[in-house]
């Protein structure tokens, strides 16, 4: 299932979720600049996670988690970070308003690392990429609008369907998903390219979001009225 929007109006321009955006989009530019050097700058730029049990090792290490945040594997890697922040971090924004909001995503994205940290420590792959913040701000999305309808994009063998389904069934499936993956991976030997799926990075953002949103209170100020949706045709 691939979300294409949501039918949840805000009621303020989300220039912080913007920001974050074009900021990612600007740093995966500079990446594709690298060329065969890439690779070897990320080893050394990124958060990997054995690094962190490195006494004395504490600052680099956070300023690694904050690079690694806007870092990312591919095309396909950034647009389908980039494609869920735009769908449901500007109600989250608009619920926290632009600061908190800066507050909120960054505290998920060191969190998700640090989750990640914890259950692969011995773990020399670098951990890139948005998705442990961003799994934040879904999380929070789940607290606030399980019901907000999403403009859904399902694949059935070669028939695509379109239907607007409840957040709670596209952002639970999502979480399951990373659970099942999440457990399945332990034990398992790391690889060592910069492909791997940083499972407990989207599982502990994901939490860390719920439990932040409510922390924040984000819980408390009513939200806009949904918009009607409705389902396509096939």
């Amino acid at each position: 299932m691939l979300p294409l929007k949501d039918l949840n109006p805000t009621r303020t321009t989300p220039v912080v979720n913007y920001l974050i955006i074009a900021l990612n989009v600007v740093v995966f530019f500079w990446e594709l600049t690298l060329g065969p050097d890439l690779q070897p700058v990320m080893m050394n730029i990124a958060f990997i996670p054995a690094r962190f049990w490195i006494p004395g090792y504490l600052l680099p290490n956070l300023a690694t988690i904050f690079i690694s945040m806007f870092l990312h594997g591919g095309f396909l890697h950034i647009a389908g970070n980039m494609l869920y922040l735009w769908i449901f971090g500007d109600n989250i924004e608009d619920r926290l308003g632009h600061g908190k909001y800066l507050f909120f995503y960054l505290i998920c994205g060191f969190g998700a690392t640090l989750s990640q940290a914890f259950f692969n420590a011995s773990s020399q792959v670098p951990t890139i990429g948005a998705s442990g913040a961003i799994a934040g701000v879904l999380g929070a999305y789940l607290v606030l609008f399980p019901t907000a309808r999403v403009r859904t994009l399902i694949p059935i063998f070669v028939i695509l369907i379109i239907r607007d389904i409840p957040a709670v069934f596209i952002l639970g499936f999502w979480f399951v998903l990373q659970l099942i993956s999440g457990v399945g991976s332990l034990g398992v030997p790391n690889s060592s390219d910069l492909g791997g799926v940083a499972f407990f990075a989207h599982i502990g953002g994901f939490v860390l979001g719920m439990i932040l949103i409510v922390l924040m209170g984000g819980t408390g100020r009513q939200p806009p009225k949904q918009v009607q949706s409705y389902d396509w045709p096939v």
